[in-house]
């Protein structure tokens, strides 16, 4: 990697604060996130009036999802052609797109509340095991992201490669599930 790239994406506030710190700061954040998501889902019920645009949410989170998935790919093959810059730029696009993802999933979910599965027969177990995966990887991969943005930004790329090499996979798999979630969910598949 060129020193002058290096000197672009490093930010000086992420390559002075220690990695404890960070971390920390990083597992505090994802874990209200958590918190707030499960309190919202489980423990708040829907809006009496909902607007008609909430119901057009769920298919932007599909693609945002879907967007997230292709920009992910994109800075894969960015990075194994050694364009660091398009790699940094495309893995930007892809953070930037989840987290307009869980600002409206945020939003459709404070309007209808938890959203049951109406689906029978051979769906329904393949619809919970995709769920419960990707609730499960969606929990992992939020601290995985912002630790892997860290130790790009702090300069630390050699622990940048680590940790993304597992935040890869799992932000492809929870974009992509995601999205099949939706088309179950919405199609009945």
């Amino acid at each position: 990697m060129n020193e002058e790239f290096q000197s672009k994406v490093k930010i000086e506030v992420f390559e002075n604060l220690s990695v404890a710190k960070a971390l920390i700061y990083i597992m505090i954040a994802s874990g209200l996130v958590l918190i707030f998501l499960f309190w919202l889902l489980y423990f708040r019920d829907g809006a009496e009036v909902i607007p008609a645009w909430v119901y057009q949410l769920p298919s932007l989170n599909a693609l945002l999802n879907s967007l997230s998935t292709v920009f992910l790919i994109l800075a894969y093959i960015a990075i194994r052609q050694r364009n660091f810059e398009r790699h940094m730029n495309l893995n930007l696009a892809a953070f930037v797109t989840s987290a307009l993802f869980l600002i409206s999933y945020v939003l459709y979910h404070n309007f209808i509340g938890h959203t049951p599965f109406p689906g029978e027969g051979w769906i329904r177990p393949v619809y919970f095991f995709i769920l419960i995966s990707h609730i499960i990887l969606s929990v992992v991969v939020v601290p995985l992201i912002l630790s892997s943005f860290f130790f790009a930004f702090a300069g630390k790329f050699t622990t940048h490669r680590k940790v993304s090499k597992w935040t890869f996979p799992i932000w492809i798999y929870v974009s992509i599930t995601g999205v099949a979630i939706y088309f179950i969910l919405n199609y009945h598949l």
